[in-house]
């Protein structure tokens, strides 16, 4: 099996992916924690249809049983390389980059109506896929379809204060570890070039993930996506 397909529903379901992934006793979460956390936000859902705002791999592999896709704008956020991966694009002595969304600007993605039988079921596959470390604050948010209304959508931030969050997320930083980071998905690279081509395919700009894209070929070799110390 090609390493960029093992994500599916049926590994989410089984929890064979947590299995896959590996990681790291301090940093994995536990069924529990990830079911709080889940509780937590669907507690706090606004009236009406369910929408997800994909801004990463969310585009091209949803895994998600939705009725209808919009592109869609976040306004007050973008996109950034500011988690390291240890697992699915990296591993711990060799860390990769993956996205999440810290405040400023505007981020262009896609938005997803889950279908309306059996949400609370899509939404703990999405659970599973996205807080196997909890490095994310999942919100509701109001995204603004290209061609129809502003309506609320759920999302995953940027945590600061967790131990994979790195501050520095800028092209020159980023490019050296994404160009040779691989863990249980696949390259780190084939990530970022699947994010490129995902979004063009849509009709999506991001000036800061084509130029992380362009950096790659030319990697700062003082790179490496560690903390130090």
């Amino acid at each position: 099996m090609n390493a960029r397909n093992r994500l599916t529903r049926c590994n989410l379901r089984d929890g064979s992916m947590r299995r896959d992934l590996a990681l790291p006793d301090e940093l994995a979460w536990s069924e529990a924690q990830i079911e709080q956390s889940f509780l937590a936000t669907w507690a706090q859902r606004p009236p009406g249809p369910v929408w997800v705002f994909g801004y990463g791999s969310l585009i091209w592999n949803p895994l998600l049983h939705c009725d209808v896709q919009h592109n869609a704008r976040l306004e007050g956020w973008h996109r950034s390389f500011c988690l390291r991966s240890v697992a699915g694009r990296g591993r711990p002595e060799n860390p990769g980059r993956l996205l999440a969304l810290r405040p400023g600007g505007a981020v262009d993605g896609v938005a997803l109506r889950l279908v309306e039988e059996d949400i609370e079921a899509e939404l703990r596959l999405l659970w599973a896929r996205e807080m196997s470390t909890g490095c994310y604050r999942p919100a509701w948010v109001d995204v603004q379809l290209q061609e129809g209304p502003t309506l609320p959508a759920l999302t995953f931030l940027g945590l600061p204060e967790h131990p994979l969050y790195e501050v520095d997320a800028e092209p020159a930083t980023v490019a050296g570890p994404i160009a040779v980071a691989a863990g249980a998905f696949g390259s780190n690279l084939d990530y970022l070039h699947q994010l490129a081509q995902a979004l063009q395919a849509r009709g999506l700009h991001d000036p800061y993930v084509e130029a992380v894209l362009e950096a790659t070929t030319s990697p700062s070799p003082h790179s490496t996506g560690c903390r130090p110390g």
